[in-house]
């Protein structure tokens, strides 16, 4: 059973559940996800308050990234004839997760939606559209990054949820770039607090992206509630970053296009660099997550 409903309570709701899972996603604070209750246990980190997400948009629900993902360097960049000039969004000193995180989306279907940017900072014009759909215990999520200029862009999409613990995980993937703050590193073997190919919590302060990733990519673990998640998205080139946040008791896990500085990784040619967009095409990203419980 599948279905779809608004929930008005300040802020625009809209509910999409099947018998077991609940998602609630924000169309006009960046079409992210506010809430998912599985078996009606909340996984997400999700504010009381949904207008919060609005005043702290990087700690709280899942929101999309895009047009590029984690983080580039701010201030002007020359890009063949186009100059990206991007302010500072984060305490870090960074540009951080894109432009849409926290827009006014536009609901195109009952759980589609969709935003335009581009012009101001990020020199190409673009399209976003993020579909949601719950099928018994599956959730998935399909982004796609349109290319609305007259020449090709370079872009990198993902999806950046919040569990707060106790969660467990595993990342079955041979690589790391290290640290995201040295984002410029070339990836590496696993290793350490790095190598998280077996279930277990993630050390507390790890902030990192991987790669090279097997079949799943990604398992999270609830281990008081008996509740299991496998994690994939379609895509070729994935890379997962994952950070444990003492300061929010959660960690996250996001699926994405590309390595942090994938804007400068482009121009240098180095592995994990955003994607060339031809005009009229777009990136896609399709992420799903299947749960299963143990009563």
């Amino acid at each position: 059973m599948l279905a779809f409903g608004r929930v008005m309570s300040g802020t625009e709701q809209v509910a999409i559940a099947s018998t077991d899972i609940e998602l609630t996603v924000l169309p006009r604070i960046g079409a992210r996800m506010h809430s998912l209750r599985v078996r009606g246990r909340e996984l997400l980190r999700s504010p009381a308050n949904p207008a919060q997400h609005a005043s702290n948009p990087f700690f709280w629900g899942g929101f999309v990234m895009a047009p590029w993902c984690n983080r580039l360097e701010p201030g002007p960049v020359r890009v063949d004839d186009r100059t990206v000039d991007l302010p500072v969004n984060f305490r870090d000193g960074s540009a951080i997760h894109g432009q849409v995180y926290a827009a006014q989306w536009q609901q195109t279907g009952d759980s589609s939606f969709t935003t335009e940017g581009g012009g101001s900072g990020w020199p190409w014009r673009y399209r976003v559209e993020a579909q949601y759909a719950i099928a018994e215990s599956r959730v998935s999520i399909t982004l796609g990054l349109h290319n609305l200029s007259e020449e090709s862009m370079p872009g990198g999409v993902g999806i950046h949820p919040w569990f707060p613990w106790p969660v467990e995980a595993r990342l079955d993937c041979a690589l790391t770039y290290g640290s995201n703050t040295q984002p410029f590193d070339l990836p590496v073997p696993v290793s350490g607090d790095l190598d998280v190919r077996g279930r277990e919590a993630l050390a507390e302060g790890v902030d990192s992206t991987w790669t090279q990733a097997g079949d799943p990519p990604v398992e999270l673990w609830w281990p008081q509630d008996g509740i299991h998640a496998t994690m994939r998205a379609a895509f070729a080139g994935l890379h997962v970053t994952a950070a444990n946040a003492t300061d929010v008791h959660a960690i996250a896990v996001e699926p994405q296009t590309h390595a942090p500085q994938g804007l400068t990784r482009l121009l240098n040619k180095q592995p994990g660099a955003l994607a060339w967009i031809a005009p009229g095409q777009a990136l896609l990203l399709p992420v799903t997550i299947d749960f299963d419980w143990t009563s």
